[in-house]
């Protein structure tokens, strides 16, 4: 073989291995180069949150657990009476009627505040004409921008409560009850309605073709379909009541009773505040609000948990 023409392969071989660096190469490596730093700042957003969890979880499990060690376990949490300054007879730290309140209360809030929200959500979504739609749209965003304690200074429930049922007192359980469904509505409603209008057309179509009314459509096709992102509404508004402490501290009473509907009581969350400015630093009382703060933080993930694993199961069947 000619040496020219060897030459010339090795030579075309090469040309095909290393190809000339191009504008274009240039251009490709420097997005792939850009695309895998988006990648880092997404990944590290990731473990920021997931730090920021564990970081909570650290903090109160080491800030809670001794004042539980130390009153025990079954008499912090079954205990009856809750009066830490007491120098008497004993100071005493049962957060039972705290635990009862927040599920009551919570309780009341979802079986007031969802049928509302939903029902609410459907209108919107599916009946409602679109100016007017636009004008309850607006009104539920300015009722999720209100600050909590505006809820509470406005305190219109306590004397009504208290002239209708002839009562010495409206800071009760009931009053809380109302302002926590008032305050989960713009929850609901927003996610619910998302979740409707993402329902295909075709499903409604479909139900309406084998001859069900309007209404009965979006009851039992639309609802249906959207149910998963209403659950997420309601999980939503479970974690807003179960966490809001500065409206409730004005209209529940805020007193360590055994909850009643028309009784002053007091939740878990105004114990924690209601208490924290008189604690001396590293105090058993102190370190009982932090264990208070525990109990809580592990209620509201029990009740995630357990809301979460409730849909995936629908879902799966």
């Amino acid at each position: 073989m000619d040496s020219d023409a060897i030459l010339t392969a090795v030579n075309a071989v090469e040309s095909i291995t290393n190809p000339p660096h191009t504008p274009e190469r240039s251009s490709y490596c420097a997005r792939k180069t850009v695309e895998q730093i988006i990648h880092l700042i997404f990944l590290l957003c990731g473990i920021v949150a997931v730090a920021f969890v564990l970081l909570i979880s650290i903090y109160l499990i080491l800030s809670g657990l001794p004042a539980i060690r130390q009153i025990g376990l079954f008499q912090f949490l079954l205990g009856k009476v809750w009066d830490p300054t007491n120098t008497t007879t004993g100071a005493q730290y049962g957060i039972l009627p705290f635990i009862l309140t927040s599920v009551y209360g919570t309780a009341g809030a979802i079986v007031i505040g969802v049928p509302i929200g939903l029902l609410t959500a459907i209108f919107l979504a599916k009946v409602a004409p679109p100016k007017l739609a636009t004008v309850i749209r607006t009104a539920v965003q300015l009722l999720a921008g209100i600050p909590s304690v505006v809820y509470g200074l406005v305190g219109m429930l306590v004397p009504a409560i208290r002239n209708l049922f002839h009562l010495s007192s409206g800071a009760c359980l009931l009053a809380a009850m109302i302002v926590l469904a008032i305050m989960i509505l713009p929850s609901i409603i927003n996610v619910s309605e998302t979740a409707l209008r993402a329902v295909p057309k075709e499903y409604e179509e479909a139900s309406l073709a084998l001859g069900a009314a309007e209404m009965e459509t979006y009851f039992r096709v639309s609802v249906h379909a959207a149910r998963s992102g209403i659950a997420a509404a309601v999980v939503l508004g479970v974690g807003r009541a179960i966490g809001e402490a500065m409206a409730i501290i004005l209209v529940a009473g805020n007193v360590s009773n055994m909850p009643g509907l028309f009784t002053p009581v007091r939740f878990l969350t105004t114990g924690i505040i209601s208490g924290m400015a008189y604690a001396s630093v590293g105090s058993l009382y102190q370190q009982a609000l932090y264990s208070i703060g525990l109990v809580l933080f592990l209620f509201i993930m029990l009740i995630n948990v357990f809301l979460n694993v409730c849909v995936k199961n629908r879902k799966e069947g």
